[in-house]
Formats: C-alpha cells, sequence, structure tokens
C-alpha cells in the first residue's frame, strides 16, 4: 500500500480537525483507537492490491457506506435512549423511508 497506517492516522486526526469525534468517557486511549482501525484499514487495502481499480474503488465505497449508515443507526438509537429529539433533516428522512413500506 502507498500509505503507512502512521500516514493514515495522522490523515483521520487531520479529516477530524473539521468533524471531532466526541470519545466521551471511552476507557480507550484515543490514539490507540486511531492506530487500530487505520492498522486494519492499511491491512484491507493490501488484501486487495489484485483487484482492479474499479473493483478497489467499489469496495471502499461499500466499505464506506456501510459505516455511515452503521454510525447514523448508532446515533439515532443514542438520541433515542436519551429522550433527545431527532434534528428536523433526520426526522424527514426517517419519514420519507417510512412512506415507501
Amino acid at each position: 500500500m502507498s500509505i503507512t497506517p502512521q500516514e493514515l492516522e495522522l490523515l483521520m486526526q487531520e479529516v477530524e480537525k473539521e468533524d471531532p469525534i466526541d470519545f466521551a468517557d471511552l476507557p480507550f486511549d484515543e490514539h490507540e483507537l486511531r492506530g487500530l482501525i487505520s492498522n486494519h484499514l492499511c491491512e484491507m487495502a493490501d488484501a486487495m492490491e489484485t483487484f482492479s481499480d474499479e473493483d478497489k474503488h467499489l469496495t471502499l465505497l461499500a466499505v464506506a457506506a456501510k459505516l455511515v449508515l452503521e454510525n447514523m443507526v448508532l446515533n439515532i438509537q443514542l438520541l433515542r435512549r436519551h429522550g433527545v429529539p431527532l434534528s428536523d433533516t433526520t426526522e424527514a428522512l426517517l419519514q420519507r423511508l417510512r412512506r415507501k413500506d
């Protein structure tokens, strides 16, 4: 892979400047968590070395989509658990999805 886990970790921190992650009171070191994830993603990228460029792109897009969906679901669950109302945008999206049933 053309990026090391350490370089990826630095890029993650750059992205977080615009959209910080709230680690709250998790009993884990933020740096260690970033290292774990960057190592995993670099290993995943290395495993795709034989993939065509299109297959790499599609795989990374699928992984990103899954993670965004998972993040949205976890955030909605957390808000509901604490009785926090959803934003108008989120509520409108969920209403639109409910109407498709």
